[in-house]
């Protein structure tokens, strides 16, 4: 435990607090020394134990405030998870769902691919057959023109 020596409403007092803590209770004491003078510079002396209540009271209301403001951006902020949350849940199902499009999309143009490959094969063999029997009949017609 250190001790630190504080000035409080022109008093000096001698206070124990942890160590390594000295600094934050010189900090909290001016705070609470500067609170106390403008209250005290306000509604003038009223006493000191009148003037400590109410310097006090002023700091305990300014703590719930703050406890209350910070309840309600932590509710804001839940609420907001919740809506990420959701974003989210949606860019997946929606990323999903693009990706179930693109399988079957993929398929299709495959399926297509393989019906142009069929279908020129299909082709060339048809030329192929074509070509034959115009060869057979040209080489017909020139047996039949020797024959003449």
């Amino acid at each position: 435990m250190a001790n630190v020596n504080i000035k409080f409403n022109g008093k000096d007092y001698l206070l124990s607090c942890d160590d390594g803590q000295e600094e934050s209770l010189k900090n909290l004491t001016k705070f609470l020394d500067k609170k106390y003078n403008e209250l005290k510079e306000k509604l003038g002396n009223i006493g000191e134990n009148k003037l400590l209540l109410i310097t006090t009271i002023q700091l305990i209301d300014e703590y719930f405030d703050l406890r209350k403001k910070i309840t309600s951006q932590k509710q804001k902020l839940d609420e907001l998870s919740k809506k990420f949350l959701e974003l989210k849940k949606l860019a997946i199902n929606y990323k999903d769902n693009k990706d179930k499009e693109i399988i079957n999309l993929n398929s299709k143009i495959d399926n297509f691919k393989n019906a142009i490959e069929e279908n020129n094969n299909t082709y060339e063999s048809l030329i192929d057959k074509t070509t034959k029997s115009l060869e057979k009949i040209i080489e017909k017609t020139e047996n039949i023109s020797k024959v003449q």
